[in-house]
């Protein structure tokens, strides 16, 4: 436990001189290859597989696969204790060359034997904003004495992208569901609050009871001549119908059966005669 203690504080510290030696000191590209300037014959050389023909694009909340490939032209076996790396701003940035973040260090302990080749795979995921930053890779090493090098083995620009947004993802979905509903209501509180007023409604005439009225009036049957009979005394014509247009079964008997009126004599009454 306290070998495994300081392997991680000696790659750690490692990690930190290298990143500081990478910011203060610009990088030459006629200089000599820095994964091959330690005092060791191990080269190293980076390829993403995901990589485009434009460039190397991090995609955001996705992640990124960093092969990491080394040659071992030592007489003896070597190990690749940890690998690492971090993001920085670019040299030509305002801000000048600062420390953007830190990427997680991964411990792996392979051993690669004399003249042998070997690949590593180096995962990590970034949630930036969209940029072109500058990507550092370093592999910390250990020879057969147990001695510890730290090889640089990537250091160029990457751009920083969003994922591709896609029609059917249901933030997407939701967005949109949510817009068209705002987009709705807002339409109709104009059409009611301005729009409405400008157009004058038309009234009903009588409502339910004109409708009432007229059903009753469309309905009633036409009475037949025949069955209508006149009324003399008064100023006019009157005429009645026989035809019966209600229900007697409602009506009590006494005011459907009337008694008949006596005839009264017209001649004047006889008086009586007085008794002598």
């Amino acid at each position: 436990m306290p070998d495994f203690l300081r392997l991680c504080t000696l790659a750690v510290l490692s990690l930190r001189v290298l990143n500081a030696s990478a910011q203060n000191q610009p990088i030459d590209e006629d200089l000599e290859d820095p994964s091959t300037s330690a005092n060791l014959a191990v080269k190293v050389s980076t390829s993403f597989p995901s990589s485009e023909i434009f460039g190397i694009k991090i995609v955001n909340g996705h992640q990124t696969q960093a092969l990491l490939s080394f040659t071992n032209d030592e007489p003896e076996p070597i190990s690749v204790a940890f690998i690492g790396g971090s993001l920085w701003t670019s040299a030509f940035a305002p801000q000048g060359n600062k420390l953007v973040r830190n990427l997680t260090t991964i411990r792996y302990n392979v051993e690669i034997p004399a003249g042998q080749k070997d690949s590593i795979s180096f995962n990590f995921k970034t949630d930036l904003h969209p940029q072109d930053l500058k990507l550092n890779l370093a592999a910390v090493v250990t020879d057969s004495d147990g001695t510890f090098y730290t090889i640089q083995a990537f250091n160029e620009t990457v751009s920083i992208v969003e994922p591709d947004t896609s029609f059917f993802d249901p933030q997407i979905i939701f967005l949109y569901l949510f817009l068209l509903a705002a987009f709705g209501g807002t339409c109709y509180f104009i059409y009611s609050t301005w729009i409405s007023t400008l157009f004058p409604q038309k009234r009903r005439s009588g409502g339910k009871a004109a409708e009432r009225a007229k059903r009753s009036s469309g309905g009633s049957k036409k009475v037949d001549p025949s069955d209508q009979v006149s009324v003399a005394g008064a100023d006019g014509p009157a005429v009645t119908t026989s035809a019966k247009t209600y229900d007697e079964s409602w009506i009590p008997a006494h005011h459907i059966n009337k008694p008949e009126a006596r005839r009264v004599k017209s001649g004047r009454p006889k008086s009586r005669s007085k008794p002598e």
